[in-house]
């Protein structure tokens, strides 16, 4: 399809060479990376649009379309919508809103663009972090009318956070305020008074009009007043930092490639930094160090490459790589250690909350890890840090981060690449969060693990059992306690050696500090996991009757665990039933109001979905519901040598 304006018609020879000419030139070419932000409607996508059209880079095909679709789902009356073009998906188009990322490519003859328009609604925040993570400039819009706003702010704040440090203040719909100066001045302003504290290196305010394309790719004679470049003036010629060769070698092990007995191969893209055959380089986490024998790609073999290359690495030694390693230069290694503070902006309506397990996702990366401590939230209009204990949608906040073993990393401002990671949900797989590394945390780093002569197998051999964790979760009131105590009495009597950890009783002591809430909840699991951990090293079968209600701790104690030492057992009681029986009187104040943060009232209980052992408790005697928890530890080798007629007591 051609695009506007005339085509010659070449001979093959000379289409060729041309081609090849215009690929050539295409190369020499700097790219710059830039994405559109700001509030809702402040014309971001319209904006895109108006570029692509201006600089002539829309095929009449799509002309065509972008007419018939202006006139279906465009807000300009005859006038054609260029926010359609980036807005394709068709909710996007029915509400006149941008959800996803768009990308698109475009390019001058000064230089190449990539693209990225963003949404400006808060839940879709974290589609505008994904846009920034890959920039090198921000165009900030505002409107005219409206000046700057909350989401300009945050949007801004983000933009910092992930290394952005050239800013493009858009003053857009400047006619809809006749084209004032005196707004335009104001608006300037109000943003550099409270972006001066972001770090931005250079922040060049335009006053434009993307639905008539004033100041977009040229002067507009309706604004006199503004002596500074048009917008794409300004793309062309901002300075880019350039691929910094003298950044220490990163080569994060994406793949490892053995087509054949012969070949063994590291794949992945080089982070930054340059390499070539001959160079030492040092697995990061081992520190075991080779030399590069080969740089392999399709089209063969390299002498050297470097940041941003997607290569295969051959070494001259056989030492063990795996997928999630780095090859570094043995020279600045980078940081290697299982804790660290990091910057976080939370993505997800369910709020982060310490002491809850996550997976934390680097590039090549993945491991569990727990928030171990949220230092502060960082509000986003003062920029002032605030003592909190949870971080809700569209947050920031400072965390110390522990992970279940050690990562390779560099801090974030040294390198974007090794030094991201995202947060995803255990239960949902969802990416509730993203982060930027801030340094390692090297605490405790004289204290190591104490071997001991006497270990698990042979205190529970001592006790003829096999140490285990038996987890009965349910709401108040189900009959947890009352099941666990007759368990214990029965294990008593055939000698085994037991103890058990009740929710009450231990809001007495260990947990005497600890709420009702949401953030305490979470507490209160994670301690009462770390002692039955400590209890089942000791041998013994260990009951616990918790209500613990939220399934990403009840796993996290999984976890902490060996195999085949955590049994859940769901004791499954209807909500009606449990306030019916209600030992302790707590429904009747909680359905009064009288108590807050009450499970199954105003607190939810997320029960679980593969429990070891299911017992609906409603027409049933403790006796056999006790009865089906023993046959359980019989068939997972709990105990054994046992005489099945000394169950009843």
């Amino acid at each position: 399809m051609s695009k506007l304006g005339q085509i010659k018609i070449l001979p093959a020879a000379s289409a060729a060479e041309e081609i090849n000419a215009y690929m050539a030139e295409q190369e020499k070419k700097s790219l710059l990376r830039f994405l559109t932000c700001g509030s809702v409607d402040d014309g971001k996508s319209t904006l895109i649009g108006r570029l692509l059209y201006d600089t002539k880079l829309i095929f009449e095909d799509q002309l065509a379309a972008l007419t018939k679709d202006s006139r279906k789902h465009g807000t300009n009356g005859e006038d054609i919508d260029f926010a359609l073009l980036v807005d394709g998906l068709e909710a996007e188009r029915e509400q006149g809103i941008t959800i996803d990322v768009a990308y698109r490519f475009f390019s001058t003859p000064k230089r190449k663009f990539i693209v990225a328009d963003t949404p400006g609604h808060e839940q879709y925040t974290r589609n505008m972090a994904t846009g920034a993570s890959t920039a090198d400039l921000a165009i900030v819009l505002v409107d005219a009318r409206q000046g700057i706003l909350r989401q300009t702010r945050r949007h801004s704040f983000i933009a910092s956070l992930l290394g952005i440090r050239n800013i493009i203040l858009a003053v857009n719909k400047i006619d809809l305020v006749d084209y004032s100066q005196d707004v335009f001045d104001k608006i300037v302003a109000d943003y550099q008074e409270f972006a001066s504290k972001l770090g931005f290196k250079t922040i060049q305010a335009i006053p434009l009009s993307a639905r008539f394309g004033d100041n977009v790719i040229g002067p507009s004679a309706n604004l006199p007043w503004y002596k500074g470049p048009a917008l794409l003036q300004h793309l062309e010629n901002v300075p880019l930092e350039s691929a910094d060769d003298a950044r220490p070698f990163r080569f994060p092990v994406q793949y490892v490639n053995r087509p054949n007995l012969d070949f063994r191969g590291f794949s992945g893209t080089i982070a930054s930094g340059s390499v070539a055959p001959g160079d030492e380089v040092v697995v990061a986490k081992s520190g075991k160090s080779s030399r590069v024998k080969r740089i392999v790609t399709w089209d063969g073999d390299l002498d050297s490459a470097s940041e941003g290359e997607a290569v295969t690495i051959v070494l001259d030694d056989e030492i063990e790589v795996s997928r999630g390693n780095m090859l570094v230069a043995p020279e600045a290694r980078p940081d290697v250690a299982d804790q660290f503070a990091a910057n976080v902006v939370w993505f997800a309506e369910h709020a982060l909350i310490p002491g809850r397990s996550y997976i934390l996702r680097t590039e090549t990366d993945q491991v569990t890890a727990t928030i171990t401590d949220l230092k502060y939230r960082i509000d986003i209009n003062s920029f002032a840090q605030e003592a909190a204990k949870s971080l809700d949608l569209n947050e920031v906040g400072v965390v110390n981060i522990s992970t279940q073993v050690p990562i390779a990393f560099d801090a974030y401002k040294s390198n974007r690449s090794t030094g991201s990671f995202i947060l995803i949900d255990r239960l949902t797989n969802a990416t509730v969060g993203a982060g930027m590394i801030d340094f390692a945390l090297r605490r405790a780093s004289n204290v190591h693990w104490q071997a001991l002569d006497v270990d698990k197998a042979s205190r529970a051999a001592q006790k003829d059992q096999k140490p285990a964790v038996v987890w009965f979760t349910g709401l108040s009131g189900s009959g947890k306690s009352t099941i666990a105590n007759l368990v214990e009495k029965r294990l008593s009597s055939l000698g085994k050696h037991t103890y058990i950890l009740d929710g009450d009783n231990v809001r007495h002591g260990l947990n005497r500090d600890l709420g009702f809430t949401e953030e305490d909840r979470v507490e209160n699991i994670r301690r009462v996991g770390e002692v039955a951990k400590l209890m089942a090293d000791a041998g013994l079968i260990v009951l616990v009757s918790f209500i613990s209600p939220f399934a990403s701790e009840r796993r996290m104690v999984r976890e902490l665990l060996d195999d085949g030492e955590f049994l859940e057992v769901f004791v499954d009681t209807p909500f009606e039933e449990c306030a019916k029986r209600d030992p302790k009187g707590l429904y009747a104040k909680a359905l009064r109001g009288e108590i807050k943060n009450f499970t199954g009232v105003d607190s939810p209980y997320e029960a679980p979905e593969n429990p070891e052992l299911h017992l609906k408790t409603v027409g049933r005697t403790t006796e056999d519901l006790a009865s089906e928890v023993e046959k359980l530890l019989v068939e997972h080798g709990i105990i054994f040598n046992y005489d099945q007629s000394s169950w009843s007591i």
